[in-house]
């Protein structure tokens, strides 16, 4: 029943309002004074009545209710009865009508009613000053009808523009909530594929080389289980720490640091513990990357040795070079594709992971086959990464 009660106080509104132009208008009827007017009757009763009861629809049909009010008062100084003020009757459907934004309809009425009623007067034998005198309040009511009414208006669209922007900005603020929270799937999600897609690769190329050692060389076959093992502990720590975050509110360490160049010697161990041939230039960690770019970079360089183990061939040799080309670190793993099954393109989610990894970071990448065969991965990192274009997620 929570419906009804606004209708029910809507129409006891409409009604007082009926009731009280009814009362002022039966007042003014009996009250009116004017020489030579037509003595009231019954039917100046009645039109009083019937300048009142268009008010219930004035609601729905604003400017229709003034015009027939109008249409009614205008009947009754017709017939020569007794005049009265027209703001008495007309107030309340020139207030409804501004509150509709109906000026231009509105205005008319008023502005008939007053210039014909101030030159009835000057007729009759007024002064100017004396007309004018009568009909100022007049003129002052009816404007500040017309005026509340507009001010009502505007402040009922000030209020609804306001909820308007209140609820474009709740939508906003949820669709940004969103977009962080596929963002950080996303970002999680990429460290996923590259501590699995890395671990599992050389996990798979040792248990090769661990199943021929078996029979050809029993004494390195301890070797090459222990690397196995180191292999699968350190990524189930990878995953251990992602996956936690899940538990947690997903936000990065507070220093914005995880798996760093200073990792690269481990790394290059593991794959070189796969048969992997990889030759090493530069300085693995350096104090001057910001946390971000340590970790992409780090990143970047396991995805490519990933990749090079899984798709170059076992015979293939990598050469890993990181440098600095002014405030920017410069990162290039190639590798020879010495193996048969070396295929001439690399596709799948390691290349884009690590093109967003340096996009993010305002950098550049590219990678692909080469002409003398293999295939390369280049990508450029700014030495220090904006808070807005760097990578959420530097993940430990």
């Amino acid at each position: 029943m929570a419906w009804l009660r606004p209708v029910v106080r809507r129409w006891s509104i409409d009604l007082t309002v009926v009731a009280a132009v009814l009362t002022v208008a039966e007042i003014a009827i009996i009250t009116g004074r004017e020489a030579h007017a037509v003595p009231r009757d019954w039917l100046a009763y009645l039109l009083g009545g019937a300048m009142a009861v268009p008010l219930l629809a004035r609601r729905r049909f604003p400017v229709t209710t003034l015009y027939v009010v109008a249409a009614v008062l205008f009947l009754f100084y017709a017939l020569g009865y007794p005049g009265f003020p027209p703001s008495l009757v007309l107030v309340v459907p020139l207030y409804d009508a501004l509150l509709a934004g109906r000026l231009w309809w509105a205005t008319p009425v008023p502005a008939a009613f007053l210039s014909i009623g101030f030159l009835v007067s000057m007729r009759n034998g007024l002064r100017p000053l004396e007309a004018v005198a009568i009909f100022l309040p007049q003129v002052a009511v009816v404007a500040v009808a017309m005026l509340l009414g507009a001010l009502v208006r505007s402040r009922r669209a000030y209020g609804a523009e306001v909820r308007r922007r209140l609820q474009l900005a709740e939508e906003e603020r949820r669709h940004d909530a969103e977009r962080q929270v596929t963002e950080e799937r996303l970002r999680i999600a990429r460290e996923l594929h590259d501590t699995v897609a890395h671990a599992i690769a050389t996990i798979t190329v040792q248990s090769g080389a661990a199943l021929h050692l078996v029979d050809r060389e029993p004494e390195r076959l301890r070797e090459a289980l222990t690397a196995i093992r180191q292999t699968g502990k350190a990524a189930l720590t990878e995953m251990r720490t992602t996956l936690g975050m899940l538990r947690s509110d997903g936000a990065p360490p507070v220093d914005g640091r995880g798996a760093g160049l200073d990792r690269v010697p481990n790394l290059l161990a593991a794959v070189r513990a796969a048969g992997l041939e990889v030759g090493f230039d530069g300085v693995p960690a350096d104090p001057r990357l910001t946390g971000p770019v340590d970790h992409a970079a780090y990143r970047i360089l396991q995805e490519s040795l990933t990749n090079v183990l899984r798709h170059a061939g076992s015979s293939a040799r990598a050469r890993v070079r990181l440098g600095w080309e002014g405030e920017w670190l410069a990162i290039e793993v190639t590798d020879n594709g010495a193996g048969a099954d070396a295929p001439a393109t690399i596709v799948g989610h390691g290349l884009a992971g690590m093109r967003e990894r340096v996009e993010r970071l305002g950098g550049q990448f590219d990678a692909g086959p080469r002409r003398e065969g293999g295939f390369r991965v280049w990508a450029r990192l700014p030495q220090h990464a904006t808070p807005a274009s760097a990578d959420p997620g530097g993940m430990p």
